[in-house]
């Protein structure tokens, strides 16, 4: 899994997707190429490896409007198991590191000043 430490889990997920670019299999054919693909085989190998691999195949055979919205319990369990094992995936791997940072970069750069009338009417008081 050296080249997944520095890809997203979003690139991961859609390389195994497509691992299986035959057509005419059946939905459970692709979910089970899908997890046999090398991409994400430190997933499915983890402490939480029954759990990812039960919310991504769960993803995989979604077919409500908006993909994977009938997956929900299935992805709790899997967020509850990356919690009670924070070093199961690494933080390249989910991001948490580049959103913090993201995050108080966006928060450092914006800052609210109050319109100058509201300024003033306190003033005449």
């Amino acid at each position: 899994m050296e080249s997944s430490e520095s890809t997203s889990m979003e690139a991961l997920l859609a390389e195994a997707a497509a691992f299986s670019t035959d057509d005419n299999e059946s939905v459970e054919e692709k979910v089970k190429k899908a997890l046999e693909c090398p991409c994400v085989a430190g997933l499915r190998a983890g402490p939480c490896g029954v759990q990812f691999s039960d919310a991504f195949a769960c993803f995989l055979r979604s077919t409500s409007e908006e993909k994977g919205s009938d997956c929900v319990n299935p992805f709790i369990a899997l967020q509850d198991c990356v919690k009670a094992y924070p070093n199961a995936f690494s933080k390249d791997l989910l991001g948490s590191e580049e959103s913090k940072k993201e995050d108080d970069v966006v928060s450092a750069s914006f800052r609210i000043i109050p319109p100058s009338w509201s300024r003033k009417s306190k003033n005449r008081s």
